[in-house]
């Protein structure tokens, strides 16, 4: 299977311990590459079977185009616009040279990709779901190969795996082997969280990034777009939130129109957009321009002049938040929205006598978990007069909110153990359930970090099967103190790339050496793409990184 990789890649021996540092000790074992039989495809599809028989691809004489019994036709943009991605992403920035209608294909020539879209609805126009249907079959024979979807969301994975299965020979001439794949993801939701406050991450960052999401087959950008540190997102309701809560009015939001993109790139490659908007801790940022929206905290009887969570005592906190969510239920289309209800510090509601007072009237003694509760409860209501499902942090479901049997609970918390107590208490309770607690990115090491992502399972609990079946995915988190767009990228990927493949493989995907050897050549390709991924260990790339 070597001619598969169509290149050598050398690894130089791993595990040389600088100086015996201490974290030698907990290194992962020394991995060596070996060409895998399934050559560098990543996430592994569910079925694959790669023959030894190869065809010749040339960019002169291939196409990739809509079988006519397909469901989407010329007038389906986002497919159109991905058969030129991929065309390029397979034969890098050539000239489309017009083909000669007389052509034969040569005995070993691969001329086309039909793409069949099998359901009369392809849902062309339509924005990707939590139920999309993503599975497609390809099928990689000469002279014509056939990708059948039913829907586009499952083609848009197809092509990616196509591209993938190309590989050229030391002098860039193209091949393909003979390849048969059956695929579909195990998990419905594959997420990226980014944090766009702590940092503000420029259009351009965020839309690079969603183009490597899609070449890893991940469905969710988690857009934690507010929270302490600034306001960036520009309200059209509430304009001075993030003239006064951004780092800078101008140059550091999203604009409606920068919003807009956002959501339309990743909607033409299959990616969900869910923004955080979180309260009623981590809100700093938003109590610059919304007066009496934050609790002033008190130093003994007077206002020391900070401000605490959201004021939950208040009927304009609710009468705010009504026509704020009702603003975000238009601009963004996904069915869910991350409302958060993470670290609420209690110190400045003990402190206020007005919230004290507030206390005794409702009965709630000195349990503030009952306070937060009856925030998140009314805040809950306004959401779903808005026709929004919601995503809440564990906290929510932990403190013993009343919520709706359709709220997905986002577990982020703890060691293993630690997490997978709280998916089987969840799950037991009958919801749903998506988790990042061993996807923490922005936790750095030296050495090898991806084989621990790559490990961990969400379905890895003590529960029944039908509990299992309330996980419907995860996410890699990469949250912003240390990261700004110098560095996202290289931090992300391909790190987020182990996640990638544990959301979308089988269950019993697990070999860390094949996966190891796919993963190099990936990142590879990556690198190849545009994409400065950072390297998993001492080597080189057949193309290496050009610069910014």
């Amino acid at each position: 299977m070597t001619v598969l990789l169509g290149f050598a890649f050398t690894l130089l021996a791993l595990g040389s311990c600088w100086g015996l540092e201490p974290d030698c000790l907990d290194q992962e074992p020394e991995l060596v590459f070996q060409p895998s039989k399934y050559g560098s495809l990543w996430p592994l599809p569910q079925k694959v079977r790669i023959s030894e028989v190869s065809f010749k691809l040339s960019s002169s004489s291939f196409r990739i185009t809509d079988a006519k019994e397909s469901g989407a036709g010329p007038s389906c943009s986002l497919l159109q616009e991905a058969y030129r991605r991929y065309y390029e992403y397979i034969f890098g920035d050539v000239k489309r040279q017009k083909v000669n209608k007389g052509l034969r294909a040569g005995p070993a020539e691969l001329l086309e990709l039909q793409v069949w879209i099998t359901s009369p609805d392809s849902e062309c126009d339509s924005y990707p779901t939590v139920s999309s249907d993503e599975s497609y079959e390809l099928s990689v024979d000469q002279p014509v190969s056939v990708l059948k979807a039913p829907k586009v969301w499952g083609a848009l994975h197809g092509l990616e795996t196509f591209s993938q299965l190309v590989y050229e020979d030391e002098y860039g001439a193209k091949s393909i082997n003979a390849t048969s794949v059956s695929d579909f993801p195990r998990f419905a939701h594959r997420g990226i969280l980014l944090d766009s406050s702590r940092h503000f991450l420029p259009i351009k960052v965020i839309l690079a990034n969603l183009e490597t999401m899609a070449m890893n087959k991940f469905n969710v950008f988690h857009w934690h777009i507010v929270d302490d540190p600034s306001f960036p997102y520009l309200s059209r309701t509430f304009p001075d939130l993030s003239r006064k809560g951004a780092y800078h009015p101008y140059t550091h939001v999203y604009t409606p129109a920068d919003v807009k993109m956002v959501i339309e790139f990743a909607r033409l490659r299959g990616i969900r957009v869910v923004p955080e908007f979180d309260t009623p801790g981590h809100t700093q940022s938003w109590g610059k321009g919304q007066p009496d929206l934050l609790t002033p905290c008190y130093a003994g009887s007077k206002p020391s002049g900070t401000f605490g969570p959201v004021n939950p005592i208040l009927n304009s906190t609710y009468n705010f938040m009504q026509q704020f969510f009702k603003e975000i239920s238009t601009v963004f289309p996904d069915a869910y929205v991350h409302l958060g209800g993470d670290e609420v510090d209690f110190t400045c509601w003990k402190s206020n006598p007005d919230i004290q007072k507030f206390m005794e009237q409702q009965g709630f003694g000195q349990d503030y978990r009952k306070l937060e509760s009856f925030y998140i409860q009314k805040l809950l209501d306004i959401v779903t007069t808005t026709n929004k499902g919601y995503i809440i942090w564990q906290e929510v479901f932990d403190n013993g909110v009343k919520l709706n049997p359709d709220t997905l609970i986002h577990v982020w918390k703890g060691n293993q153990e630690k997490y997978q107590s709280e998916m089987a208490n969840i799950t037991s309770a009958g919801y749903q359930t998506l988790l990042s607690s061993p996807w923490y990115l922005n936790r750095i090491s030296y050495g090898q970090d991806w084989p621990g992502y790559y490990r961990a399972d969400p379905q890895d609990f003590k529960g029944t099967e039908k509990q299992k079946n309330l996980v419907i995915g995860g996410e890699a988190c990469l949250w912003g103190e240390y990261v700004d767009a110098t560095n996202l990228t290289p931090r992300l990927w391909p790190r987020a790339s182990a996640v990638a493949e544990r959301l979308w493989s089988a269950k019993e995907v697990t070999d860390i050496s094949d996966a190891y050897s796919r993963l190099s050549v990936h990142r590879c390709r990556l690198v190849q793409r545009g994409v400065p991924a950072q390297p998993l260990s001492p080597s080189f790339c057949p193309h290496e990184y050009k610069g910014v």
